[in-house]
Formats: structure tokens, sequence, C-alpha cells
């Protein structure tokens, strides 16, 4: 299995319904065929010193292996995702584990 975990922190400016219309992005990725598990979030209430709660979304998405997660990154619904939203991207970060 590979977990591909992202993080999106968007511009300080984006509207509430910007953000609205970018969770409804985020949650067309699960359509793709090649994705097992899949979960969209925003940082849970945990206060702790080791709990980054500074992004505005999660998403977490699981693939059976290497190959499927390379059909993901050029899948037409992904490359459409980054078409319409990374105008308000203002950090990205992506963890892959497997």
């Amino acid at each position: 299995m590979i977990a591909h975990h992202v993080l999106f922190w968007l511009k300080a400016d984006t509207t509430e319904a910007q953000k609205e219309a970018f969770l409804g992005g985020l949650k067309s990725l699960e359509n793709i065929e090649v994705v097992k598990n899949f979960h969209v979030g925003t940082p849970a209430p945990i206060e702790r010193a080791v709990v980054d709660t500074t992004y505005t979304f999660s998403l977490i998405l699981f693939f059976e292996d290497l190959a499927a997660h390379d059909v993901y990154q050029v899948h037409p619904i992904h490359k459409t995702f980054l078409e319409e939203f990374r105008i308000f991207f203002e950090k990205v970060i992506i963890y892959d584990a497997n």
C-alpha cells in the first residue's frame, strides 16, 4: 500500500464559497478508480505542542501500489482539480509512505 497525505494551506483571502468549492474538488478525487481509501478533513481541535493545526485541508489517499499512485498523478480528474484549484494554494506539503 501507498499512503498519499497532502496538506493544503489556502491563501488568507480565500472566501468561504471558494473553500467550499475547493472541498468539492478534493472530494471529486475519490472517484479515481485506483483510490482504495479516502479521507478529507480539516484540523481536529487537538491542542498539543506536537500537533500542527495550521493547515486548511488534509487529504489522505491509499493506493494498492506505486503503479496505482502513478495512475492517479496523471488521471484527468486529478489534473482538472489541479488546474482549477491550484490558484488557492498558499502552501502544499505531501507525505508519501509505503
